[in-house]
């Protein structure tokens, strides 16, 4: 008769070995991609690249074709360009947490200072005085965010862990009060008539000297057709990720991910953590910013109700659950939790529930995300392996 701890050896070997058979599998798999030649890839990406950009005309069974045929009068092309916004909000955010390893809760503030900003400068509506087009409003959202990137981040990015969570947390929380009770905001009433891309009414006297003016509306991005925004955040989505991308493979990419292994060995090893951290904060705050711009122009209207706790902390699970560290993960992720619950609406109150017990079902089957970075997954593996060597061992 086998005892508990033969019983618990034979499990582990079990465990190990199937571990090791999804990991040449997942090897295999990667192999047999960089054997295609490289232009077929890149024909297999554009192709990918159109199909995306082709979605909101495609009638996909299941799923509604373009009109408000979802319940509460939500159409898909209105889904599809909340997804992107979305996506690309947790492009901006892998960088703090996933790649840098800096736990942010109050993310929500930067998405909310880009969007009061195209709001404030460009609106008929506000009491700025001066008006500016789309296309300046959104560089001017783009460096507010930044700078307020860099002013959290100059004095509270010498803390760690849960301490910065609770900093950052705070930092989003007073976005939104100030949102409230500022009258640069208007308050609870939010402001109305955010300017479209394809719009610029500017009639400018510079210093008395001559007068800039100009008026065009080519009425592309209209409220009743979501469609355009969905194309334009997916060009702001490819954009962003190439550039991330490109961060990733250079010293300051590999600077984040030695600070995220270990920031004291980092240290020691010559690795400005401040800096670098502070780095990461202004970049994710930038584009943060970018898509909390892209989000007040969709919906022509922005008020404190948009920015709340809720949607900050969604951020942070789509981040984990896609896998942190990994663009095409993370993308995954944002997918699947901001999707999932349009497609329960049907469900009502229940669909909470119901998406609820799927993340679960999901984090406890995969821990290291649906597709994590290979390195990420090599850390996790790792740890399993010592806590098991250390549990046989006691």
């Amino acid at each position: 008769m086998t005892t508990l701890k033969e019983r618990y050896y034979a499990v582990a070997d079990g465990v190990r070995k199937a571990e090791a058979g999804r990991q040449k599998w997942a090897q295999g798999l990667r192999g047999r991609w960089q054997s295609i030649p490289k232009p077929v890839r890149l024909l297999a990406g554009l192709a990918g690249v159109v199909l995306l950009f082709a979605l909101p005309n495609i009638a996909i069974p299941g799923i509604p074709f373009r009109t408000d045929e979802i319940p509460n009068g939500i159409g898909f092309s209105f889904v599809l360009s909340t997804i992107a916004i979305y996506v690309l909000v947790a492009v901006g955010l892998n960088v703090v947490v996933g790649m840098a390893g800096l736990l942010d809760l109050g993310y929500i503030g930067f998405y909310a200072v880009g969007a009061y900003t195209v709001a404030i400068f460009g609106s008929p509506d506000s009491i700025v005085a001066t008006k500016y087009p789309w296309l300046i409003c959104v560089p001017i959202a783009i460096a507010l965010t930044m700078v307020s990137g860099v002013i959290l981040g100059t004095p509270t990015l010498r803390l760690r862990g849960d301490y910065l969570a609770i900093v950052t947390l705070g930092f989003g929380e007073i976005i939104r009060l100030v949102a409230v009770n500022l009258r640069v905001t208007n308050g609870q009433r939010g402001i109305p008539s955010v300017p479209a891309p394809d719009e610029a009414h500017v009639d400018w006297n510079v210093f008395g000297w001559f007068r800039i003016k100009f008026d065009f509306d080519l009425d592309i991005f209209t409220p009743m057709d979501a469609r355009p925004y969905y194309w334009l955040a997916l060009v702001l989505i490819i954009v962003v990720i190439l550039a991330v991308r490109s961060m990733e493979r250079s010293r300051v990419g590999r600077s984040w991910l030695a600070i995220r292994e270990d920031e004291d060995a980092a240290s020691i090893m010559g690795v400005e953590s401040f800096k670098f951290k502070l780095w990461a904060f202004a970049i994710g705050a930038a584009i943060g910013g970018l898509s909390g711009a892209l989000f007040a122009t969709r919906n022509v209207f922005v008020n404190s109700g948009n920015f709340n706790l809720l949607l900050s902390v969604m951020f942070v699970a789509a981040i984990v659950l896609g896998g942190q560290g990994n663009i095409l993960g993370v993308v995954l992720g944002t997918v699947i939790v901001f999707y999932l619950p349009e497609r329960f609406r049907f469900l009502s109150t229940k669909r909470e529930l119901v998406f609820g017990l799927a993340l679960i079902v999901i984090m406890v089957l995969r821990p290291q995300g649906l597709w994590p970075s290979r390195r990420r997954a090599r850390e996790l593996q790792d740890r399993k392996l010592e806590a098991k060597e250390a549990a046989a061992g006691a």
